[in-house]
């Protein structure tokens, strides 16, 4: 499970794209590590991966030699791909397992688009423009991406301390007596 929660949080995917990942879709060469992935309306990208999700993939797949390049990365007990439901399933249980530690968890909804989410928002804390977020995350126009990811108070606190506040006492504009006279004629 920590491989696929790791994907899932480094590549920003959808749980339907992480299902659907392809032991041949993996690419882990030095300095070239990616995942290709298939998404809505058969769009197809390809998202870099960190060296410890590298890592983690390949502890993965010598765990699980019977897996060819034609496999799903993440197979069900049945040899297929994972279906959304059993993936929901496997992190409410790792959620749960987690809460023990951290029982803050409780209170809260953790849904695999939370992980997604939570991709997003590190991206645009890091800096990341908001194309590049929407290229990350295969959305169709940087106009989604504004719609789901929000600037937390942190960010807004940044930006704000960036500006300078005014010197001057900000008047109140007073139309002259002729601009008043005129508007009461119409």
């Amino acid at each position: 499970d920590h491989v696929l929660f790791l994907l899932l949080y480094n590549t920003g995917a959808r749980v339907s794209e992480v299902t659907g990942i392809k032991v041949g879709d993996v690419v882990l060469d030095a300095g070239a590590a990616c995942v290709h992935l298939h998404g809505k309306g058969r769009k197809q990208r390809s998202v870099p991966l960190w060296r410890s999700t590298v890592r983690a993939v390949r502890v993965w797949l010598r765990r699980n030699p019977q897996l060819e390049a034609a496999s799903p990365l993440f197979p069900s007990r049945n040899g297929q791909a994972m279906t959304r439901a059993n993936v929901a399933l496997r992190l409410a249980r790792a959620v749960h397992s987690a809460s023990s530690t951290f029982p803050d968890l409780t209170k809260r909804h953790i849904s695999p688009h939370t992980i997604r989410h939570t991709t997003a928002m590190h991206l645009l804390q890091a800096g990341v423009d908001i194309s590049v977020i929407a290229l990350w995350l295969g959305h169709e126009s940087p106009v989604t991406t504004h719609h789901y990811v929000e600037a937390d108070l942190a960010m807004k606190e940044r930006a704000l301390a960036r500006l300078h506040e005014p010197d001057a006492k900000i008047q109140r504009y007073r139309a002259p007596d002729s601009l008043i006279d005129f508007l009461k004629t119409l």
